[in-house]
């Protein structure tokens, strides 16, 4: 276990109290419909933690959509089956970004909700998201900061996250590009980043 996972599994007690609260559902319920989810889709939520994304999520597919939703700390998995056991279309596991088991084109689109910054090898985690989507699926990397606030948020951050950082403009276009996705978009503005692409066939 590196020290980036062992510290997620030790913050996961606490993750809610930090993370889940009601202004950022609020935010929530405006913005992951701009993610461009449809009803009926097959989804993975890489790097859920303890499921903030998930309601949302289910809210954009309806009951004949499916939710994979994984993470590399078990104890965050933990905490998002216990809250989510009630929802039969969600799938919940302990997996690693950057190196999936799933078969080729299994899923319609990937979220990537406040991870990216946290992923040790984003080229690897990017050709997993590649290989995993089906034809023409979308990637949706998004947070509620823009790209400047993480850096200043992660300056105080404990030192196994503190250079966490999500890449400059230019540098995500091209890491995009070599994984094999085209029509990029990034929208990086103040309380948001949202960075949407689609797999080129």
């Amino acid at each position: 276990m590196t020290k980036r996972q062992q510290f997620f599994n030790n913050a996961a007690a606490n993750w809610e109290d930090q993370c889940n609260n009601p202004r950022l559902h609020a935010f929530l319920e405006q913005f992951v419909p701009s993610f461009g989810l449809k009803a009926g889709q097959n989804i993975l939520d890489a790097g859920t933690g303890t499921g903030i994304l998930i309601p949302f999520l289910h809210k954009a597919l309806g009951s004949k959509g499916h939710i994979t939703a994984i993470d590399y700390a078990q104890n965050m998995v933990d905490i998002c089956k216990n809250r989510y056991a009630h929802l039969p279309n969600l799938t919940v596991i302990v997996a690693n970004a950057e190196n999936l088991k799933f078969p080729n084109r299994t899923f319609d689109a990937v979220t990537c909700f406040g991870l990216f910054p946290h992923l040790e090898n984003k080229k690897d985690a990017l050709q997993q998201f590649h290989r995993v989507l089906k034809p023409n699926g979308k990637l949706i990397i998004a947070h509620a900061l823009s790209s400047q606030e993480i850096r200043n948020h992660h300056k105080n951050a404990p030192p196994e996250i503190a250079s966490d950082e999500l890449p400059d403009e230019d540098v995500m276009r091209r890491l995009l590009h070599q994984a094999g996705f085209d029509n990029i978009s990034i929208v990086d503005k103040t309380g948001s980043y949202l960075c949407t692409s689609t797999k080129a066939n």
